[in-house]
């Protein structure tokens, strides 16, 4: 079983794609990260190296228990290392559904760029013309995540 939910696609803060250009990480952090989650078993290949952030509001997603977690990630030398979870999700955007992740650094070991409590970051293909506002329908399987 699964649980639904839609938001709106919110602007982020360009770090997990280096677009940001006060960012220390200019390759963008997933793209960082990413040879540490395939070498603990986790392939983002099928995926952009950024995040969408998708506003659930007035849900918000608490982790249950997660398909992927990582604790103590090294991946870079500019703060300590982070833990991090994957969720399995499927994103609606039309009449297209597309498999992805939902991104969760855990906060207690993320040192900048928070998101608010109601925004997800979504790992998915490439999802064209994809535009802030627009509205998309995640759903997250009931073991993995709860929708609030």
């Amino acid at each position: 079983m699964t649980q639904r939910a839609k938001g709106v696609v919110v602007a982020g803060h360009g770090v997990a794609s280096g677009r940001a250009g006060d960012s220390p990480f200019p390759s963008g952090t997933i793209a960082l990260q990413a040879p540490h989650f395939a070498a603990r078993g986790l392939d983002l290949t099928p995926f952009v190296l950024a995040t969408i952030n998708l506003d659930l509001a007035p849900h918000r997603l608490r982790p249950r228990t997660p398909r992927w977690t990582f604790r103590d990630v090294e991946w870079t030398d500019v703060h300590g290392p982070e833990t991090f979870s994957f969720v399995e999700c499927t994103v609606r955007r039309g009449d297209e559904a597309h498999d992805g992740l939902v991104y969760l650094p855990h906060p207690e070991t993320k040192p900048m760029h928070h998101q608010p409590s109601t925004v997800v970051e979504l790992l998915l293909p490439r999802l064209p013309e994809l535009a802030a506002g627009e509205t998309l329908e995640v759903a997250i399987p009931d073991g993995q995540g709860l929708l609030e």
